[in-house]
């Protein structure tokens, strides 16, 4: 049993990763009821969070159907660290995360994300200061170094598990990588063969299959798997893993009626928590992999994603029902 603290998460629990603009809590409701067993939050700014900024206080809302949920802060400042720390443990996730792998460089330029690889020592000290500063469990997210050159991750392992962190999570690339080239779980595995590690290791990247999933679980000894990009549109990926894991067979695909439904639900509940100019605004990135493989599904794209209201997705997608209802859907 993968526990982090006292949170139990199964045999080999899959974990929606943390995404930006991504997994906010009607896509993370999406992927619990599909066999997600935890999900993480968009990354929060510690310092929007205890400046109180709404953007950044809104991501911490959190409901009872997705838990086990962790919420996922990035920063480079020890007392403003704290200070969210103290603020998100109001909340009461299960899990308090730091962000030490975000590639992008706007974090980066600030020593945040994955810009702290270029200082461990640093990295550790901020780590410190939170595991200290809460009584929730805490975890990290990090990749395999800064550049080819600093591949540090078993030595950086070993130094965050020794202050106190329950759990960590690595993308198997380097910043410098940012998200091209091949994941390499080589050193991840390392990780997981150091036998001084005695907390669970959840291996992250180009995991896009139930297949992959087995393969690298069984390669690389990880305890559990992070599953980011392909979730996106396909929440349904993490009951095919499971009954993959589980079983070794081959989930049926989704039917055309629970693409649909899982669609108007994301956009139902992201107007409740966003408001409509928002939320429809953001579904457009999400209806491509709604409906990814579907013969001349262009044009009902194009359709999605100049509508305005929930309304006019609701009578597009009823002509999709009936426009597929007696033809192949698949390409």
């Amino acid at each position: 049993m993968v526990k982090i603290g006292d949170i139990s998460l199964g045999q080999f629990p899959l974990l929606l990763a943390p995404m930006e603009d991504v997994s906010d809590p009607p896509f993370r409701a999406l992927c619990k009821e599909q066999g997600c067993d935890m999900v993480y939050t968009e990354f929060i700014s510690v310092e929007g969070l205890i400046r109180n900024a709404d953007k950044s206080i809104q991501k911490l809302d959190i409901s009872d159907e997705e838990r086990p949920v962790g919420i996922q802060i990035f920063g480079s400042d020890e007392q403003s660290m704290v200070q969210a720390a103290e603020i998100i443990e109001r909340t009461k996730p299960e899990v308090l995360d730091i962000n030490y792998g975000c590639p992008v460089k706007k974090v980066v330029c600030k020593m945040a994300g994955a810009g702290i690889l270029q200082d461990i020592n640093r990295m550790v000290s901020l780590t410190k200061a939170v595991v200290n500063a809460t009584s929730l469990p805490v975890t990290v997210k990090t990749r395999l170094g800064w550049d080819d050159n600093t591949k540090n991750i078993v030595e950086v392992a070993e130094r965050l598990q020794d202050i106190g962190i329950q759990a960590l999570s690595i993308h198997g690339r380097t910043r410098k990588q940012m998200y091209t080239g091949e994941a390499d779980w080589s050193l991840i595995a390392k990780v997981k063969e150091n036998p001084r590690m005695h907390i669970p290791i959840f291996g992250n990247g180009d995991i896009d299959s139930p297949q992959k999933a087995k393969l690298y679980k069984e390669r690389y000894g990880v305890d559990g798997i992070m599953i980011g990009r392909a979730s996106i549109g396909n929440p349904w990926i993490f009951r095919e893993m499971k009954q993959f894991l589980d079983f070794g067979t081959i989930a049926e695909p989704p039917t055309l009626d629970e693409r649909i439904s899982a669609v108007l639900q994301h956009l139902h509940r992201s107007i409740i928590w966003k408001g409509q100019k928002i939320a429809i605004n953001e579904m457009r990135r999400h209806y491509t992999n709604y409906f990814r493989g579907y013969r001349e599904v262009k044009q009902f794209r194009s359709l999605l994603v100049n509508a305005l209201s929930y309304q006019e997705v609701e009578d597009i997608t009823a002509t999709m029902r009936e426009y597929y209802s007696n033809e192949p859907l698949l390409v």
